[in-house]
């Protein structure tokens, strides 16, 4: 794998030290007359818009010009875009997000888990994962921010921000498009986006978006498709500026998403030998295949310019979602793992913002408030055993906080920026674990009556925690010259505490699972450059940096032996704060107009991710675990060449290359088992931890000389390569159930889209 890289890195390494792109620049580069890079890419990272040069912060913007152009049709496509991120659908799900930034991100995404990385929609913060898997229409840009955020933005995040900025309405034309898009697998999409003034203060603007495709694979079983497609999203939106100085913008959004549920590839048969290893998107599974992700929101943001340097900000939101689900962790048609899922979550957000600009000083205070609650409940199915583990919960989350972040120009090449945040989070939760004789409990199926209820082994009611912290952040930027801007940085992020929603109390004689997992804190230190050099043909972003993490939450479950018969017939779960961890690493990002027709783009990524103590009984045991969904190595290379046919129009063509280094899916180490190691399965059985993968994409697009029309072929994954990114493992070290959980799930295999696409 190593040699893989270095041959990798060793063809490209003198193109990508002159070509490391940030992907937003590629949106300009047919506006270029003298094939020079414009120093205007504008991104509002710091809440207020800015060139990305003398943004000192790190930052990648990628331009809804340059999504559309590569074929990408949700958020997930960032990651190829963004040194040091994995940014992937969760195992099991169809629109639930796992992101992680420098190594810190959330892999659970159970109620009462906080994301570590956080999703913001024009400025509202996603506050549950479920639902977050956004797709891509009406986008303008999207912004990945890393390292710790909470000085800039309403709700505080220890690893970065996901920031999805929608197209602005046009105040003064009516303007609209349609794509329909068609593709491999019985792919069919159709795309709609529009608006108009009314009047000369007031617009209203839509869009309406419906995804369809059949599976990459079948469920053998029940003769469903697997890894389908079937979602249904649409978007409103109205501004009014009454005045020159005040403006509403209200926005609303609702997402169906009724993909069959995703139940993965077993990776070794069952323990009978009637079921073998099928092709990697096919399933045995039993468990069911309807499943259903809704989920809505509605946003009122309220600007006033009290002057030229002032301005008045209000942001008030309120977001929820459901979800039911099944899961079939064995993939096998037996009863042996099912777990029938619901979740639901809402939340409430308001922000207050003062924004100002002088010519010495800017910046932005305010102050955040959100109230949530997220539940859910499901039954584990255990065939082998005639039981049923019933769990459920609810955890409400206040969170109120105060931040401001202020930046003077101390001469003209130097200035300062100081921030601080500081948060009160507030946490009260119900945890329930019953254990039932028979399969299915009258929770989630009221029909079934012929189980029989046994014992209650949690019964947590009102457990409440409150962690509160200030975190300081502060940098220093220089412009040796109006090209070039030099920063360094510290800041301090922070996760606020909170409850194990699968805590087994009778086996917590002391009762510290009542008293929760504590909160983790970060301290981040970067320098980076930024510069347009080559008479601003050739744009370079860099970072150097280093996390210090103190009390990581690590999240660990896996089966146990509940009467000491030597089968594990329950599984348990642990929640606890590793004492520390270091990330270090370098970004390189970049943009080089070679000629006015010719670009290329880039980015490599670099970390070293180090958990360095967890003690046990006075014992440090961090060589047991590992940092999870985080390549050492991350990179992209990536060209576009427009040819113009004059009167004919333009044709372009893309191709880009993506690299992600070998890595862990959780934070125990999976590389498989050998023959005779499991008594059960004596085979063994393959490593389910990600090799390294790389992945070629290509794309072809016409568009005619008015820029009415355009047509493209998209091909993404070109050589077919097999990349798991999520899995289930229950067999090693402890297996639960009679054939138990041995699955990876996997991103799409090769695909071609041919999309239409037409502005009026």
């Amino acid at each position: 794998m190593k040699t893989t890289l270095k041959s990798w890195l060793g063809a490209s390494t003198v193109i990508a030290s002159l070509s490391i792109a940030v992907p937003s620049a590629y949106a300009q580069e047919n506006e270029a007359e003298d094939s020079s890079v414009q120093d205007t890419i504008i991104v509002s990272a710091r809440r207020r818009d800015e060139s990305i040069i003398d943004t000192p912060v790190a930052v990648t913007a990628v331009s809804g010009d340059i999504l559309e152009a590569a074929g990408s049709l949700d958020i997930t496509a960032v990651q190829k875009f963004t040194p040091n991120a994995t940014i992937e659908v969760a195992r099991g799900s169809n629109s639930t997000l796992i992101a992680f930034i420098r190594g810190v991100g959330q892999q659970d995404p159970l109620w009462g888990f906080e994301p570590g990385v956080g999703v913001y929609v024009d400025d509202v913060f996603f506050a549950r994962p479920q639902g977050a898997v956004l797709d891509i229409f009406d986008v303008e840009r999207i912004e990945v921010l890393r390292g710790p955020q909470g000085t800039l933005y309403g709700r505080n995040t220890i690893g970065g921000a996901i920031k999805y900025v929608t197209k602005p309405l046009n105040m003064d034309e009516a303007q609209g498009n349609l794509r329909f898009n068609v593709g491999t697998f019985n792919q069919l999409d159709g795309i709609v986006t529009g608006s108009t003034p009314i009047g000369d203060k007031f617009a209203i603007g839509g869009a309406l978006a419906k995804y369809t495709r059949d599976g990459y694979g079948k469920n053998l079983n029940t003769g469903a498709e697997h890894y389908n497609k079937d979602i249904l999203a649409g978007r409103i939106s109205a501004e009014w500026h009454p005045t020159d100085s005040f403006r509403l913008r209200f926005s609303a959004d609702q997402t169906q998403d009724d993909s069959n549920a995703k139940h993965g590839h077993r990776r070794i048969p069952s323990a009978d030998g009637a079921f073998q290893v099928t092709d990697i998107y096919d399933t045995n599974a039993g468990a069911g295949d309807s499943n259903s992700v809704e989920t809505r929101g509605a946003s009122l943001t309220a600007e006033w310019d009290i002057n030229d340097n002032i301005t008045l900000k209000s942001i008030s939101a309120y977001r929820d979602s459901e979800t039911t689900t099944p899961i079939d962790f064995d993939t096998l048609p037996q009863q042996d793992f099912d777990v029938p899922a619901t979740y639901e979550d809402d939340q409430f957000s308001q922000e207050f913002q003062v924004q100002f600009n002088t010519d010495k000083l800017s910046g932005v205070a305010g102050v955040y408030y959100l109230d949530g609650t997220a539940s859910g409940q499901f039954d584990v199915l255990l065939s082998s055993f005639g039981l049923t583990v019933y769990t459920a919960g609810e955890q409400e989350k206040e969170n109120f906080a105060l931040y401001a972040d202020v930046s003077y120009d101390i001469t003209d090449q130097w200035s300062i920026s100081l921030g601080g945040r500081y948060t009160e989070d507030k946490t009260i939760a119900d945890v329930q674990r019953d254990l039932w004789l028979g399969l299915g409990t009258p929770n989630l199926d009221p029909s079934n009556t012929s189980s029989t209820f046994l014992v209650t082994q949690t019964g947590y009611q009102g457990l409440e925690r409150k962690d509160d912290q200030f975190t300081p952040r502060v940098s220093v930027s220089y412009e040796p010259t109006d090209e070039v801007t030099l920063y360094a940085a510290y800041s301090q992020g922070f996760k606020a505490g909170g409850f194990d929603p699968r805590a087994r109390a009778d086996l917590d004689p002391l009762g510290l699972s009542q008293q929760g997992f504590g909160p983790e804190i970060v301290d981040s230190y970067e320098i980076g450059a930024k510069g347009l050099f080559f008479d601003n043909k050739l744009l370079l972003n860099s970072a150097i940096f280093l996390a210090e993490y103190e009390d990581q939450q690590i999240t660990v479950q896996q089966g146990a032996d509940s009467d000491n018969d030597g089968i594990n017939d329950t599984f348990v779960s642990s929640v606890f704060n590793a004492g520390k961890s270091t990330y270090s690493g370098i970004e390189l990002e970049g943009f080089f107009n070679a000629t006015d027709a010719l670009t290329f783009s880039g980015n490599i990524g670099y970390i070293d991710a180090q958990i360095d103590e967890i003690l046990s009984a006075g014992v440090n045991i961090a060589d047991n675990f590992v940092v999870q969904n985080t390549p050492e190595w991350t990179g992209r290379f990536g060209f576009n060449y427009v040819h113009s046919m004059d009167a004919a129009g333009d044709i372009s063509f893309n191709g880009s290359v993506a690299y992600r280094d070998e890595y862990n899916l959780f934070n125990v180490e999976n590389d498989g088992f050998a023959a005779g190691a499991n008594a059960v399965f004596p085979q063994g059985g393959p490593a389910l931890d990600p090799d390294s993968a790389t992945l070629f994409d290509a794309s072809i697009v016409w568009t005619n000389a008015s820029g009415g029309v355009s047509l493209g072929l998209y091909g993404s994954n070109l050589t077919d390569e097999e990349v798991p990114v999520a899995a289930y493992n229950f067999v090693t070290p402890s297996q639960l159930g009679a054939d138990s959980a041995y699955s990876s799930f996997y991103a799409p295999p090769r695909t071609v889209m041919a999309s239409l696409k037409l502005n009026f």
